[in-house]
């Protein structure tokens, strides 16, 4: 189910980033889509330098400078097509217009986006249930100051409601992505 096909057999490879800000279910919802697509999922927390991490660790949001070896090691991730030649779904923040289209040269390839719009309320209550996460709950306010919601000019970018349980959300979102990568090859 990973790819497409289109009349003459041509395969698309999907690469899909799932967007939004920290504790909106990037990881739970990038699993399954992962799983339902049956392509690989990488966690984009883990693309970030020891130090991006120490610094988000101890309270500091990061700055763009911070940002930019990080969204470029997600776009080289979504472009390996020999790690993953079926497709690949990331988990990345992905807050800015300029962060995805940061992501989209580096991976030099057409990918999709799956915003997870949450609102504030229901995000802090998640946050504050979580353990063991590098990314404490006391920047919140930071990601929402710095989310720049994708608007029409982002074609690629599919938004999704999280007030659903997961599993309807990945059921949604697959059958959204599948079906548009369908038409896209027709």
């Amino acid at each position: 189910m990973a790819t497409a096909q289109s009349e003459q057999g041509v395969a698309t490879r999907l690469a899909i980033i799932v967007m939004g800000v920290s504790g909106s279910g990037k990881s739970s919802v990038g699993e399954g889509l992962a799983a339902a697509l049956g392509i690989d999922f990488v966690d984009g927390d883990g693309l970030h330098s020891p130090e991006n991490v120490a610094k988000m660790a101890s309270g500091t949001p990061l700055v763009d400078d911070d940002r930019w070896p990080w969204l470029d090691r997600i776009g080289a991730t979504l472009a390996d097509r020999a790690a993953h030649p079926a497709g690949i779904v990331v988990a990345c923040s992905a807050l800015k217009k300029i962060y995805r289209d940061r992501i989209r040269s580096a991976a030099g390839q057409p990918i999709r986006f799956v915003f997870l719009d949450a609102p504030q309320s229901l995000v802090q209550d998640r946050l504050g249930a979580r353990k063991g996460h590098f990314m404490p709950p006391s920047l919140l306010a930071s990601q929402y100051a710095t989310l720049e919601r994708p608007t029409a000019e982002e074609p690629d970018v599919l938004p999704v409601a999280v007030d659903v349980p997961v599993v309807e959300i990945v059921r949604g979102a697959a059958a959204r992505l599948t079906a548009d990568a369908a038409k896209a090859l027709n």
